[in-house]
């Protein structure tokens, strides 16, 4: 690779000049941001095949330089209102790959979606920012001119393009837009049988957090202190989850999955189980979507006595309902629920079960799969606004 680095200072001085004959900034502050910049266009310069092959490495990294220089500064003149101007670019760009979760939601509604969306981005940005500038964990943009160039640096991350299968490309905002748009709760409910039988796809993003949110917190909980007996009690069964969900996803062929699981666990940052896994930041959003999605099959579904007895939630507390909540969930059950329920009350098996009601066992537990959805879904919802429940 042939390096720029006897023009680095060259282009470091123009860069420098320019920032303090166009700015108020201090000199500091100048040199700085120089600094950055100039160090930056030397690494594009020695990374980029293309711009290696052009046969003037140097006219490259200037014009380069330049272009660095001009946003900086379309930035800094803007002022207070070049937040505003940003804003405004990156959600042109994601506004129609974030879709609300029901149809008929309005403009506003969307917008406010968006909101919250670059909201997270930013502090992606950010981190990004700090990484490849090497500045410490720690460092906030203060000044105009440090405003100027994070604003000009975000702009570049969102649309940076980011390589696909099949020779394809996407801006990397645009697949953080579409990955923040499915993890959106719907509206309508899903057949998780016919999704199951259909295996783990994109598809699998469009669950509920909610509904495994009280499985992934107390996951990644410390538990309650082992020197009491209910202590010990309640790291055995939590340790007994953990192992019976590992190899669940081992016995699917999701070995990955049990890797994230495993990770997590560790309450390790994102960027280091990427870097741990050896995965992009798009393949660790399927992957974890993958993960929730095993994670709901096994609560619910294969282990749900075992889990909801950890929680306690289980049928001798009332799926962990509050007297109201069994109540509206007995209400919203109907008949037919309410006869699942008081069969399994009794402890008779599936098989028992689909006699009793002539259906299959596959229906029964079905049926089963969404009166414990529903009665998760009241649970979370008391957590969230109505009080919770000491048990979670």
């Amino acid at each position: 690779m042939r390096e720029i680095c006897h023009s680095v200072e060259t282009i470091f001085q123009l860069l420098l000049d320019e920032l303090k004959k166009s700015t108020r900034a201090s000199e500091q502050n100048c040199r700085d941001v120089a600094g950055r910049l100039a160090a930056e266009v030397n690494r594009i310069c020695t990374e980029s095949q293309r711009i290696q092959d052009s046969g003037d490495v140097e006219a490259a990294a200037l014009s380069l330089a330049q272009h660095r220089l001009q946003q900086c500064l379309h930035y800094y003149n803007l002022g207070s209102s070049g937040r505003v101007e940003l804003h405004s670019t990156l959600s042109a760009i994601v506004y129609r790959y974030i879709t609300p979760p029901q149809v008929q939601s309005s403009y506003q509604g969307r917008i406010e979606l968006i909101k919250d969306f670059l909201q997270g981005f930013y502090l992606e940005a950010l981190n990004g920012f700090r990484r490849e500038t090497q500045l410490p964990a720690t460092y906030s943009p203060r000044t105009r001119l440090e405003l100027a160039e994070y604003m000009a640096f975000t702009e570049r991350f969102g649309k940076r393009r980011i390589p696909l299968p099949r020779n394809r490309s996407q801006q990397l905002i645009i697949l953080r837009a579409q990955t923040f748009s499915q993890q959106q709760p719907k509206e309508t409910s899903v057949d998780m049988e016919q999704a199951a039988d259909g295996g783990a796809t994109d598809s699998d993003r469009t669950w509920n957090d909610a509904s495994v949110h009280s499985v992934r917190e107390a996951m990644a909980r410390q538990g309650m202190a082992s020197n009491t007996s209910n202590g010990e009690e309640s790291d055995s069964l939590r340790q007994n989850v953990t192992d019976e969900l590992i190899a669940y996803l081992k016995e699917r062929n999701q070995q990955d999955c049990a890797d994230y699981f495993v990770l997590r666990l560790q309450d390790l940052p994102t960027n280091e189980i990427e870097a741990i896994l050896g995965v992009t930041p798009r393949q660790r959003d399927y992957l974890q979507q993958r993960f929730k999605y095993h994670l709901l099959r096994f609560a619910m579904s294969h282990r749900w006595e075992l889990v909801h007895e950890w929680l306690e939630a289980d049928l001798e507390r009332n799926l962990g309902l509050l007297p109201a909540q069994w109540q509206t969930f007995g209400e919203q059950i109907g008949p037919e629920g309410q006869r699942l329920l008081k069969l399994k009350q009794q402890g008779l098996s599936d098989s028992e079960i689909s006699q009793n009601l002539g259906i299959t066992a596959a229906q029964v537990q079905k049926r089963w799969f969404k009166l414990l959805e529903l009665a998760w879904e009241l649970r979370n919802r008391s957590d969230s606004g109505e009080g919770a429940s000491s048990d979670e």
